[in-house]
Parts: structure tokens; C-alpha cells; sequence
């Protein structure tokens, strides 16, 4: 189904309601409440989107984040019912796209899915008018949404993806943190938000930059990101 979210949370009543409110948006929903089922289904099955909560039993959150990220390329919104920012680094560092504290109203839930959807579609509508970008090693093939470093091909999530598509748009141009941070959520940055840094970190790793002498996507001291041409 073109519209299918997998809704992974172990309390019943909630994941219902839940998954009510989303079917009144025209979405198709598919509710697993454990974390072993989750993978199995994702891995097996085409959800446009995952919503996935961290406290579930048997295997958590975090894990079915890690697990799925293998092989899924859609965008996951993570939930937690405990405020703590280490929650919040750890979901992304995994690569969740997206991170929300329950409980969370439904419409403010609707409202970051619609976003995360977005952007994946407006990455793809790019794609398709777009072919090939080289900057240094790196090679992006726009049309199948390949990376390839060296010639060997690497393995991106959406989030992962879309950031380095913005900065292969200007290959030499320093991008800065509140431009990454206003294209990728659609918000005004608020000078305390490390996610655009957390998915860069993550972003260098699966490129074989080096962090403490990157030469791929380098860090432009109080201006912000560029990729290396």
C-alpha cells in the first residue's frame, strides 16, 4: 500500500487511538506492539513511514531502529514517554529521523509525519530532474538515490541522504547550521538543537571521513558545513 504507516507501540489503547486518528487522515495503519515483530514486518513489507516507540518489551526501540535501518530507507519517527535528551542522541545516532515526547497530541504527531513525508518527496520530485553529482570521492546518483565513496556503494538513511543532498547542491559552499537546520525540519533553529550535528557525525562515518580531520564534509567554524568538491 502507497500509504501504509507501521505503528510500533506496546500500549494497546493508545496505539488504537492512535492508529484511528491516523486512518481519518488516509493513512493505512499496521499496529505491532512488540519489537522482534516490528523488524520482522519491516523487513518484509513496504510502510511508507514507521512510528516506533523506544519502551517496548522484549526488544526496544532503539534496537528495532538499529535493526531495520539495515535494509529500510523510509523515515522513522521515534517516541518516548521520558523527557531526556540522551533518549533524544541515542534515537538519532541510530537513524531516527525524527523524535517526539509522549504524550504527544495527535495533530502535533500528524503534523511531523506530514513533514517527514515531504521531505522525502521533495528529495525524490528533485531526483527525478536531476542525474549525476561528484564532489571529492563522493558520488550521488540522484535517480536511484545511491552514495558511492571511492566506488564503493554506501548505505544512507532518508535523513542521512537528504542532508547530504543539500550540501551536494552547492559542492564548495558553505552551508550554514540554521539553513541545514530550516530545510530539514521546516523550523527556525533555536541555537541549542544538535541534530544537524548528530546526522552530520553519522553522515561522516558511513563515509569514511575522518572526524578529526574531516576532508569530505568539513566544518567551517562558526559559519557552518560545506562538501569538499
Amino acid at each position: 500500500m502507497s500509504n501504509l504507516i507501521l505503528l510500533v507501540e506496546d500500549d494497546h489503547k493508545l496505539a488504537e487511538l492512535t492508529a484511528e486518528f491516523l486512518r481519518m487522515n488516509d493513512f493505512e495503519v499496521k499496529v505491532i506492539g512488540n519489537g522482534h515483530d516490528a523488524i520482522e514486518y519491516a523487513q518484509n513489507s513496504s510502510p511508507i513511514a514507521i512510528i516506533l516507540d523506544i519502551m517496548l518489551p522484549g526488544t526496544d526501540g532503539l534496537s528495532v531502529c538499529r535493526a531495520v535501518r539495515k535494509t529500510y530507507n523510509g523515515p522513522i519517527l521515534m517516541l518516548t514517554a521520558m523527557d531526556n535528551d540522551i533518549d533524544e542522541v541515542l534515537g538519532l545516532e541510530t537513524g531516527a529521523d525524527d523524535y517526539l515526547t509522549k504524550p504527544t497530541k495527535p495533530r502535533v504527531l500528524l503534523a511531523h509525519l506530514r513533514a517527514l513525508l515531504r521531505r522525502m518527496e521533495t528529495i525524490e520530485t528533485t531526483a527525478i530532474d536531476s542525474s549525476t553529482i561528484t564532489a571529492g570521492p563522493v558520488l550521488i546518483e540522484s535517480k536511484s538515490r545511491s552514495v558511492k565513496v571511492e566506488g564503493d556503494e554506501i548505505h544512507l538513511t532518508t535523513a542521512e541522504y537528504n542532508l547530504l543532498w543539500l550540501l551536494a547542491e552547492q559542492p564548495g559552499k558553505v552551508i550554514s547550521r540554521e539553513e541545514l537546520h530550516r530545510k530539514t525540519f521546516r523550523l527556525e533553529y533555536d541555537g541549542l538543537d544538535r541534530s544537524i550535528d548528530l546526522r552530520i557525525s553519522r553522515l561522516r562515518k558511513k563515509l569514511g571521513d575522518d572526524p578529526k580531520a574531516p576532508y569530505i564534509v568539513k566544518t567551517i567554524r562558526g559559519q557552518g558545513y560545506l562538501l569538499a568538491q
